[in-house]
């Protein structure tokens, strides 16, 4: 006796389909997971067992083996626990084998029968469709994740007593319908009415503001320099709500990585808002990058499409900062094992703050500060040169005298510069690429300054000693900054905003 169910398996952030063989033979009895089974998928014939009896379809005492194939990949897991149990159903002739064809299984079994969600559905959905599969069966947890997938069937059911039931036509699971466009617009409009973390709140920088605006609409990264309580972490946290809504290709590309991390809310369908991470300074380079085995994505990969914001940049270890080089050029990571190599997408903001010394008063007009050049120095060197060279803007977040804190208007709302952000990456679009990531060839194309412009550029290379990816990186920002005023050629003007942007390692003074 002999059946084959569909199923998938997450490999990194993707999937790829698995079929689960089950044979009966003769022999002593026996139940042996072949193919790269892992821990959990190994342990799960102790649940498929139970469970199977507990709807009243004990397994016969039998030799089973069962193969997950192709077997030369990994498999690890409590999603193959349904296929398993369907395909011990369908071999003990306990359902009809056409009521499985064409159809992908995944979901964990409780002891009860139940079924509990499991991670990574979106991406093992995925993976059904390309495999020319008609729909899934899936938790009922995981069925509005499921449903985000165009062109598939979704259908949720809470035990496995419902699925035994709907393939013998005893009863219908319900299928899910889903408008994903319908949630992103959804969300637009929620951010449209918000009033929480409104950048109108922050009074004064209305020259940080500017630079955020400009980082945001370009997607450049952002280092922020001043003395305790300035306001850093009040406008980084304020960035996502100026970034233009997520396209639908993009909230799939981070709803797949939330899924695979198990950070989806039980019962959610997309992450419609871009992400905002914000971890502690004593982050691990695994919890950054992604690891563990599996691996899974870390800190980085989590922030795709959104702010990764590293509050007290000096804080984390240097070996910690570092793994940051790659995402901030090829806007992906890669995690390499003895069996596979894993890609985690990784293409985020970096928005950094600091002080400007270990006691954070250097500069302050309380002339509170005293630090030793000595320890100052040691202070700024625990972020290397690369990694400042990777970082288009550094602003200075000055102390902001009490009558700008207690009276006037804070400037523009989120809102307003939300627009003024979309309107810049239309622009953007049209070109085919966002400003912060061009190459060579389309700053050359795109973001060629006229003469006054380049001659500004030619003494900022000579004070500053510019390298060529600093050079490169005060193109991209001037290119944006003429988007941001709906200029088609970049200006002297342009230019020089950008170039004071850049600055130095310690960040230029534009706040205030």
């Amino acid at each position: 006796m002999f059946a084959v169910v569909q199923s998938a398996a997450v490999q990194g952030v993707e999937s790829c389909s698995v079929q689960v063989e089950v044979a009966f033979s003769s022999g002593l009895p026996s139940f042996t997971v072949v193919g790269l089974a892992e821990g959990a998928v190994r342990e799960g014939r102790e649940r498929v067992m139970a469970a199977l009896a507990r709807v009243g379809a004990p397994v016969p005492p039998r030799r089973i083996t069962v193969n997950l194939a192709p077997a030369d990949l990994r498999k690890e897991g409590s999603a193959f626990d349904l296929p398993v149990a369907l395909g011990l159903l369908l071999a003990g002739e306990g359902a009809p084998a056409e009521a499985c064809a064409g159809w992908g299984f995944f979901g964990e079994l409780g002891l009860d029968g139940a079924l509990r969600p499991v991670r990574g559905v979106l991406a093992m959905t995925l993976a059904c469709r390309e495999a020319g599969l008609m729909g899934v069966v899936v938790p009922a947890s995981n069925a509005r994740e499921a449903a985000v997938v165009g062109g598939m069937r979704v259908l949720g059911a809470g035990s496995l007593h419902e699925v035994v039931h709907h393939l013998r036509g005893e009863s219908e699971l319900v299928e899910v319908f889903l408008d994903p466009r319908a949630l992103l617009r959804e969300a637009g409009a929620g951010e449209e009415g918000g009033v929480e973390e409104d950048l109108g709140d922050v009074r004064g920088h209305p020259g940080v503001k500017r630079a955020l605006e400009v980082a945001a609409a370009g997607g450049h990264n952002l280092l922020l320099s001043g003395p305790p309580g300035t306001g850093k972490t009040m406008l980084a946290r304020r960035l996502p709500g100026i970034l233009p809504p997520m396209e639908l290709d993009e909230a799939v590309e981070v709803t797949r990585i939330h899924s695979v991390a198990g950070i989806l809310p039980s019962g959610g369908a997309l992450v419609a808002r871009r992400p905002f991470r914000a971890p502690h300074h004593t982050l691990s380079d695994a919890g950054l990058a992604g690891g563990g085995n599996p691996p899974r994505p870390g800190e980085a990969s989590l922030a795709h499409r959104g702010v990764l914001f590293l509050d007290e940049l000096p804080e984390f270890r240097r070996h910690v900062l570092e793994v940051l080089r790659q995402p901030l050029e090829e806007g992906a990571l890669s995690i390499s094992r003895s069996r596979h190599a894993f890609r985690f997408p990784a293409r985020f903001m970096l928005v950094a703050a600091m002080n400007p010394c270990p006691c954070g008063y250097l500069g302050h007009p309380s002339d509170r500060c005293r630090c030793e050049p000595g320890h100052v120095e040691r202070y700024r060197s625990r972020v290397s040169g690369p990694l400042l060279d990777r970082i288009d803007l550094r602003v200075e977040v000055p102390p902001l005298p009490m009558e700008a804190l207690s009276g006037g208007e804070g400037g523009d709302s989120t809102a307003e510069v939300r627009g003024r952000v979309a309107s810049a990456r239309v622009r953007q679009r049209r070109r085919g690429v966002i400003n912060g990531e061009m190459g060579a060839a389309a700053i050359r194309r795109w973001a060629q300054p006229d003469p006054q412009g380049l001659r500004l550029l030619t003494d900022a290379v000579d004070r500053l000693g510019l390298s060529p990816r600093g050079y490169h990186r005060i193109l991209r920002m001037a290119r944006t900054i003429a988007d941001l005023e709906g200029e088609e050629r970049v200006r002297g003007a342009h230019v020089a905003e950008a170039v004071c942007y850049r600055g130095g390692a310690g960040g230029s003074r534009v706040g205030g």
